[in-house]
Order: structure tokens, then sequence, then C-alpha cells
């Protein structure tokens, strides 16, 4: 059996001297830190005893970082459930609003804030578009609106992917307008508006930003770039927007079943060529460089990565979303978000029953006690 591979283990064996070769935020190191802990007896746990052939089995607790690639499933699951009440008998658009790569620089140096930017250009956008009569679509939009910050070989790709039902809420509540079947609004005038909306939003605040001394050549070059907007096909339906979001939501950087070996300070990991037709191929880094675009996804203490707006905004959603679906007049039948234990969830996930004793086979392992958790610091 091939052996298997994990970001903690590149942490444990080159972490130390990435720390003393790096500079290094206070949230990278916490991730760093939290990845390594993760199901070990440093963040302590619980012991168990099989009720049949006294077996006993110590299980750690997860560190429960957005960033760490084994706390993400369930953290998905619940989340995706919660989601099931929010949507709409309607098609969906997916939109991908990406920004130019001269930007990244400035980007990296004000992450948070400029970041914070992209969320509200791809906000004024759409809601640009929805007030625009030309587009025969007036009203108040939807937008459930996630970041990602990395490509397929982890060098900085900041884009948000952009889920929009296809129609918009009139004005006045009365109506549900749908859009084109084919499109919402045209991709290209959709990328010029986007361009314009973000790099306006950049140069009034520029006063606020940590600058290079190249910051005006660098915005004039993305003046002057022609930006793109993806505009994939639109869902036909609830139960494509679902399998969409759980793609989409909790990913990471790269998750451990990519890396494929870790040796002599290298590490070899897959990655979809995008200009080769999507082909697999294979990626060897210096354990350094690997490490390095790893925590350039690190997110910024409670940044929110995935937002909504227009009628999908938290403070209404709950009402318009009703509303909504009264309008459209179609009846739609989601069933009720499951009430599931992390017993029942991993087990209808992974297929594996966690308190079946994994040495007989046969017993339920049973609580025990308490392993406290300790400082290796």
């Amino acid at each position: 059996m091939r052996p298997t591979y994990e970001i903690a283990d590149i942490f444990h064996l080159y972490g130390k001297e990435y720390k003393k070769t790096h500079a290094m935020t206070e949230e990278q190191r916490k991730v760093m830190a939290a990845i390594m802990a993760c199901r070990t007896a440093q963040l302590g746990g619980h012991s168990e005893v099989c009720e049949t052939c006294g077996t006993v089995n110590h299980c750690y607790n997860s560190c429960r970082n957005r960033h760490c690639p084994k706390c993400q499933t369930i953290a998905k699951e619940k989340w995706l459930d919660a989601r099931k009440a929010e949507l709409l008998p309607c098609g969906y658009f997916h939109m991908v609003f990406t920004l130019p790569h001269c930007i990244n620089p400035l980007i990296l140096t004000n992450r948070r804030r400029l970041l914070t930017l992209l969320f509200k250009a791809v906000r004024n956008t759409i809601f640009a578009f929805a007030a625009d009569p030309k587009w025969k679509l007036e009203g108040k939009p939807g937008l459930l609106t996630i970041l990602h910050t990395w490509s397929q070989t982890l060098i900085d790709h900041f884009h948000i992917h952009c889920l929009i039902p296809a129609g918009v809420l009139s004005h006045d509540g009365r109506h549900w307008i749908g859009s084109n079947e084919k499109y919402l609004f045209r991709a290209q005038s959709l990328a010029k508006e986007f361009k314009k909306q973000y790099l306006s939003l950049l140069e009034s605040e520029l006063n606020q930003l940590e600058l290079q001394a190249n910051t005006a050549s660098v915005i004039d070059q993305a003046w002057n770039k022609t930006w793109i907007i993806y505009a994939k096909k639109p869902f036909a339906g609830p139960e494509q927007v679902l399998e969409y979001l759980g793609r989409y939501t909790h990913r990471i950087a790269i998750s451990n079943q990519r890396i494929k070996a870790i040796d002599d300070n290298e590490v070899i990991f897959t990655y979809k060529d995008r200009q080769d037709d999507n082909k697999t191929k294979m990626m060897q880094l210096p354990a350094m460089e690997f490490i390095r675009r790893f925590l350039l996804h690190v997110l910024p203490f409670r940044f929110m990565k995935i937002r909504y707006f227009g009628f999908l905004a938290n403070i209404c959603k709950n009402k318009s979303v009703l509303l909504i679906r009264r309008l459209i007049g179609k009846a739609m039948d989601m069933g009720i978000a499951m009430r599931e234990t992390t017993r029942e969830r991993l087990l209808r996930l992974t297929g594996k029953d966690i308190l079946l004793c994994p040495h007989c086979k046969k017993g339920e392992m049973i609580f025990q006690g308490i392993l406290p958790a300790f400082n290796t610091g």
C-alpha cells in the first residue's frame, strides 16, 4: 500500500527551519501550529473501550482551523445542510470574478482591505446591472460569494465564485422578475464594469494602504488590461446548486490527497493544468517553497470568506426567500434539514461507523475518560 502524506508531515519535517528563515504573520504561525497539533495528544481527547473485546482506543481532538485539510468535511456538511432552507425553485448562475495578477503584490501587503474591496466590487457590479433598464431586470438581486486565493499550483490567484439566482425581486417586493434562461448579464460587459468598480475603489483608498514604489504603474497596468469574468452554464436546479456549494465553500489551497511524496527536501503533488485541457500533472517544489505557497493563503483573523448580498443578505434572507418562493409559485421540496449526530454524519459520508470496534468489528466503543491536552511549547 502506498504511504499517505499530509501537510502536517511537511510542517513537522521542515516547519522549524522555515520559521528561522522566513518572516511569518502571527496568523500563519497559528495555522502551522494548529495543523501540526490536529488529532494528536497535544490537543487532548478521550479514551474509549470496546464493550465486547476490551480494546482501548485514544481519540484526539481536531484543531477545527479553517485552513486545516482534516477539519473541513464535517464543517462543510453542517453548512450545506443549513443552506437547504435558502434555496429557490429557479435556475442559478455561477460566475467567477478574477483580479489580474499585476495587482497581487499590492494585495499581499494590504490583504484585509483589498480583499474586502474585491467583495464590494463584485456586489456593486451586479447591483449596477440590476439597476440598468437596458438589461430588463430591474430589482434587487441575490448573491452568495466565495473567496478563493489560490491556483492549482498554489500561487496567489485572487478570485470570487459567485452564485446568483436567475432573477431579481422587484423594488416594491411584489414581483419576481426572472432572467434570461441562458445568461444573467453579458460577461464582457460585466468585466468592464467590474474593472471600473474595483480600481475606482482601490484609488479612493490609496492614502490608507501600505504602498510600494511602483504602485502607480501597477494601477495603470491594471486599467490597461482586459479583465475577464467566467460565466458557467446555469444550474438546472437546487440539487446542482448544493453539489456546487459542496465543491467550493470549504475548500482549502490543497488537500492531503494531492500530496504524493515528501523526500529529500522536496514535495511532489498533483495539479490540474488549466492551460492543457485540465490534465492532471505532477509538480515538484522545494519544501520551503511549498510551505511559503501554502501559507500565502492564510486569511486574516476573522476575515469572512463567504458573504451574502442583496435579498440573500443575512439581515433579510429568511423573509426574502419565503416571499420569493411564494411569488414564483412553484412547489419545492428539499426535505427537512438533517439533525445528525457526528456518528451518523460520518457513517453517511464515509461508510464507516466510528463507534464500531476496529479490532473485533463487533462491539461498540464506550467512552472511558478524558485525555487532557498538554502544551509542548
